[in-house]
């Protein structure tokens, strides 16, 4: 869900935790540990932006991290078909 919210725009971890939020419960908590992982593997960069005198920290998603997305794109395709077999109604 990150790797797909960062195709659309940069932006910071909060933004990112209240995006996700709408849809899914989740907390900052969990989120902030999957950025750096993304971050660490490659997928994702860093810029700071001064807000508010201080400065706030963006993501950006990197070529590696779209081809990442676009793995767990066919993955979930893959999954979701095995999936539906069993709870379709035929």
């Amino acid at each position: 869900m990150v790797l797909a919210l960062l195709t659309k725009e940069d932006t910071y971890g909060y933004q990112i935790t209240k995006d996700i939020q709408e849809h899914f419960a989740v907390s900052e908590s969990t989120l902030y540990p999957v950025l750096r992982r993304l971050q660490k593997n490659g997928s994702l960069t860093t810029y700071d932006r001064p807000y508010q005198g201080r400065n706030r920290r963006y993501y950006r998603i990197t070529v590696s991290g779209r081809a990442l997305l676009e793995q767990y794109r066919k993955e979930w395709l893959n999954y979701k078909q095995q999936v539906d077999f069993f709870l379709d109604e035929k």
